[in-house]
């Protein structure tokens, strides 16, 4: 059985409306870290995404100013979006873990949040205020001595 690798021309949908063309990822290999003996030392099993946001066809130049901001330390200087997984041992697993992460924080930097709306208070919420005010008030009231009236 033959495992199937994606076409590096599919789309990946990060947000409504964005795409991101496969080929714009680039996967490198990493050692990773940690447990695992001997093996953790000769087999690169971690993987580097990497992503130039600022030269990728797939965003606006709001979208590219959003996702510098909101994504911090993870652009460096170059604009390249950078992330590392080497949490599993499988490569296969890391790669896939790269790609979903990678989904999750663009579309998340992506979301747009929606503007609060100014309410007044209720009546009721008004009235629990001040009662709760003027019951603080009396206990305060209670625990002062008569020297101090």
């Amino acid at each position: 059985m033959e495992h199937e690798q994606p076409d590096a021309d599919d789309d990946i949908e990060v947000a409504p409306g964005v795409r991101i063309r496969r080929s714009e990822l680039k996967f490198t290999p990493l050692r990773a870290g940690g447990p695992g003996g001997q093996n953790v030392n000769k087999v690169s099993n971690g993987v580097e995404l990497r992503w130039n946001l600022a030269t990728s066809p797939a965003l606006r130049p709001d979208q590219r100013e959003l996702l510098r901001e909101k994504l911090g330390k993870r652009v460096n200087g170059e604009g390249e979006f950078i992330l590392r997984a080497v949490e599993f041992r499988e490569r296969l697993a890391n790669l896939e873990s790269a790609q979903q992460r990678f989904v999750d924080l663009v579309s998340a930097a992506l979301k747009q949040q929606a503007r609060r709306r100014a309410t007044r208070p209720t009546r009721g919420s008004d009235r629990r205020r001040r009662e709760a005010k003027s019951h603080r008030s009396a206990v305060k009231r209670e625990r002062r001595s008569a020297a101090d009236e």
